[in-house]
């Protein structure tokens, strides 16, 4: 039986305390492995189609993992954009989310019963990209405001050392704690969300944490976070995944439970706390037929999602 991944309690209280705390060995090697492979085996094909086109000069499948992209990217960055964020859903990624070491450690703080949220994301940060620097932002910032004061989990986890020459997260420790989310803007060229440097409190500090390959950095959704430049030549590729309890909105599949948050426009809840994207149960003591344990489903899920309203407090254009 495999031990599982328990936070001890200083853990769980710096969490609670400061609003994120690393865990510096959660996965071994071979448990990352086959998502690396998935990744890629898209890169590869991706690059294959545009060397037939007459669009990239080489496919660089000499190259290792961490370099393969970097020097794709000189080139064209069509690779890149069509494999971030959450646009793969292979059985490889599904296993990420729902293995059972992310899942004890996230069961500490979101309970038994656990979604997993829409919002999974793939990071390759590519030294010198115009997309490579994530500016302060809160996580909430990008979810329905009714979800502000619960925890939806991050845990932000780096396929390779994640250093500060590389670009691992910076984090402001202990403003979450407050319940506010801070004003957020569009920055200049529209992609991400960001909090102007006034809106700080004035004793923030910045806190740098890097995160070696198969370590795990929690995070509340309050908590303010970026990420700098690469100045390296390989790529910071991570992953991050968000856990929420059940008890929260969401637009799951699954039959509610008593005292679970239903949607209602009347009373201002929205069908999940980021209804662009389909949330699934991933745990569950008390329906556990309905969990989600098939990969090809999980594809179907994500590709068939039909986007419901976002009511985000800011402008989305």
């Amino acid at each position: 039986m495999t031990k599982k991944q328990r936070l001890t309690s200083e853990q769980v209280e710096h969490f609670h305390r400061e609003g994120y705390v690393m865990l510096s060995h959660v996965f071994d090697d071979a448990d990352l492995q086959p998502a690396i492979d998935e990744i890629s085996a898209e890169v590869d094909a991706r690059a294959r189609e545009l060397v037939a086109a007459g669009e990239l000069s080489s496919t660089f499948e000499e190259l290792p993992f961490e370099r393969r992209l970097a020097e794709i990217s000189k080139e064209t960055d069509k690779v890149a954009l069509a494999i971030w964020n959450g646009a793969l859903s292979g059985p490889a990624f599904f296993d990420v989310i729902r293995h059972p070491k992310l899942l004890d450690a996230a069961e500490q703080l979101c309970g038994p019963e656990i979604i997993a949220s829409s919002v999974y994301r793939l990071r390759p940060k590519i030294p010198n990209y115009n997309y490579g620097i994530v500016p302060y932002h809160q996580d909430s910032g990008y979810f329905e405001p009714y979800c502000d004061n619960a925890l939806v989990l991050t845990c932000w986890m780096p396929l390779v050392d994640a250093t500060p020459e590389n670009g691992c997260l910076w984090v402001m420790p202990r403003v979450h704690r407050d319940g506010k989310i801070l004003n957020h803007i569009r920055n200049s060229n529209g992609a991400y969300l960001v909090i102007p440097k006034e809106e700080f409190p004035a004793d923030a500090e910045e806190i740098c944490v890097p995160v070696p390959k198969g370590g795990v950095l929690l995070m509340t959704n309050r908590t303010p976070h970026a990420s700098r430049e690469n100045t390296t030549e390989i790529v910071r590729w991570s992953m991050d995944l968000r856990y929420q309890s059940a008890a929260l909105p969401t637009n799951a599949p699954i039959t509610r439970l008593e005292g679970e948050i239903l949607a209602s426009e009347e009373n201002g809840i929205p069908p999940a706390c980021y209804p662009p994207e389909a949330d699934f149960l991933v745990r569950s003591k008390s329906r556990p037929d309905e969990v989600l344990t098939d990969a090809a489903q999980f594809h179907v899920l994500r590709k068939n999602h039909l986007a419901q309203p976002w009511k985000g407090r800011w402008e989305r254009n």
